[in-house]
């Protein structure tokens, strides 16, 4: 059965038993309902979390590429987040502002503009290291059940992203 096919129909799972269409309108059956209370969920949890570091959490995702990657571009930035310029410009003006950052144009390409992070992003860094087990342990998850989550929870982006350009 195709993708597509599995979209259109009232039982898309073989041998699963039989829904009718209206109790696949029930917002406890949507994968969009959950995925996004369960982000809604988890930004919560990483508020208090982040407030001594003085980060929000788009920040907070900022400051986890560039302390795997130094020097990014801004499009490479946007890329790495699923950000647009328009929504990452004024969050990396503001993480300047708080000293975290510093944006500068390429010399190679002026109409690059390349973030570095500052000597208090690395000290950031090392309190930050205590964020991921607090969460973990909120997920009553074990290392391994919350890899293979995230693992698959790529997969579908990459293939709702497949399902966006087809």
């Amino acid at each position: 059965m195709t993708t597509r096919t599995a979209l259109n129909s009232d039982n898309p799972t073989p041998g699963a038993p039989s829904t009718t269409a209206s109790e696949w309108l029930r917002l406890d059956r949507q994968l969009c309902f959950a995925l996004y209370a369960s982000s809604l969920a988890m930004t919560k949890l990483y508020k208090p979390l982040l407030a001594p570091l003085g980060l929000t959490y788009p920040q907070y995702l900022v400051m986890l590429v560039l302390w795997e990657q130094d020097g990014l571009s801004v499009s490479a930035l946007g890329q790495r987040l699923a950000l647009d310029s328009g929504t990452l410009t004024p969050l990396l003006k503001r993480m300047q502002s708080a000293g975290l950052i510093e944006r500068r144009r390429a010399t190679d390409d002026e109409r690059r503009v390349d973030i570095a992070l500052t000597p208090q992003a690395a000290v950031l860094k090392e309190q930050a290291l205590s964020i991921p087990p607090k969460l973990a342990c909120a997920s009553a998850c074990s290392l391994d059940e919350l890899t293979v989550l995230t693992q698959r929870l790529h997969a579908l982006r990459q293939e709702f992203s497949k399902a966006l350009e087809s």
